[in-house]
């Protein structure tokens, strides 16, 4: 079955009492036991819901995991997965990654007593030689956010299942239809399902997806010990959103392609960083792992100044943070995204305050480029 189908025709997708189409919102904290020596499968709607089972039991399927897990957020999903590893522990962890991530390794895992090391994940032997003893995972998002570096997924699993590493990624950028990493051996995989997954800018969740049972029975294990869970309205909302992934994603990335084109010859764009186009470093890699470029875009203006009056004179897409809604968003990672992430840190990694991010939405790209036109010309 091919992924389109998939997304509408899936083991999770109708309902097995009725046979609706759309499952039903079950929307209860609790559920009547008719034997309390033998308790049905839900009791309590932390401990499992059947319209979170079924957002579960789907993402799980798409991305080719044996468990699914939705939390309440994102970053809930990525803390969770973090906090699988104990005190005493050390990770890897891709520098370039999103600025919450940054704050949770920073702050949450140092609190708890695990090691980060943050390494050039572009470089095998940079990972490799960050190795310890006490090493027990390898955490990476591919493409990056915000500047879109790409990780040699095959490469980068070798090299951690020489060493026993569990792999985690965050697919974020590209979803399960344009990349699915479970399949090329990786342990762990992350969604901010706000963006992409649910595609309307009006929900916020986090998905978890995993192959090896002890590694479900873990997170299972924080998710209904923290509670940290998404809610049944908000788990309508992202199957909802699934079922249109594809559609949305083919249009966005064909918008994204043009406007990348359309900025590489602005006279007030130095860079401009978009896998579609063919001087992107590591672009050859993510077409070995990935089938599509992706929806989001960055680009560098000529100075802080041009940058700014960008910024105030766009019109059409929201200035706001997040992505992979069906409106376009204009990004500043420097106040937004990776604002937790020290100056010097992020002047490092290329995220200076000349750097913009977007997510193409589904406008006409022809009114996307004459206001980001108009938006070019305006100066303080």
């Amino acid at each position: 079955m091919k992924f389109a189908t998939k997304l509408i025709h899936n083991s999770s997708s109708k309902d097995p009492h009725t046979g609706a189409v759309s499952v039903p919102i079950y929307q209860v904290s609790t559920f009547h036991q008719e034997n309390i020596e033998a308790m049905g499968e839900y009791d309590y709607s932390r401990s499992g819901n059947p319209t979170r089972k079924s957002l579960e039991g789907t993402i799980a399927e798409l991305e080719g995991g044996s468990a699914g897990f939705a939390f309440a957020s994102g970053m809930a999903a990525i803390t969770s997965v973090l906090l699988t590893f104990s005190k005493g522990d050390h990770i890897l962890v891709g520098k370039d990654i999103y600025g919450g991530t940054y704050r949770a390794c920073t702050s949450i895992l140092k609190d708890h007593g695990v090691e980060v090391t943050f390494v050039d994940a572009q470089d095998l032997q940079d990972i490799e030689k960050n190795i310890q003893n006490n090493t027990k995972g390898l955490y990476l998002e591919t493409p990056s956010n915000p500047l879109l570096k790409v990780t040699d997924l095959k490469g980068a699993i070798a090299l951690a299942k020489k060493h026993n590493l569990i792999v985690m990624v965050d697919n974020t950028f590209l979803s399960p239809y344009l990349q699915r990493p479970l399949e090329l051996g990786v342990d762990i995989v992350m969604h901010s399902a706000t963006k992409f997954i649910g595609g309307h800018s009006d929900v916020v969740g986090g998905l978890v997806v995993v192959k090896d049972s002890s590694l479900a029975n873990k997170i299972y294990k924080l998710q209904n010990t923290i509670g940290a869970i998404l809610g049944p309205q908000d788990s309508w909302l992202l199957l909802r959103g699934l079922k249109t992934l594809k559609v949305r994603m083919d249009y966005q990335q064909k918008s994204a392609m043009k406007l990348a084109e359309w900025l590489l010859n602005h006279e007030s764009v130095a860079e401009v960083f978009y896998l579609g186009l063919q001087h992107h470093e590591g672009r050859d890699i993510h077409f070995s792992q990935a089938s599509g470029p992706g929806a989001v875009l960055s680009f560098k203006m000529k100075s802080v100044e041009l940058t700014k009056a960008f910024l105030k004179a766009i019109r059409l897409p929201a200035v706001a943070v997040s992505l992979g809604g069906i409106e376009t968003i204009v990004s500043y990672p420097v106040l937004m995204s990776h604002a937790s992430i020290p100056k010097e840190e992020r002047e490092k990694l290329g995220i200076t305050e000349e750097l913009i991010r977007v997510s193409l939405g589904l406008e006409d790209v022809e009114d996307l480029i004459a206001d980001f036109n108009q938006a070019m010309e305006v100066r303080i």
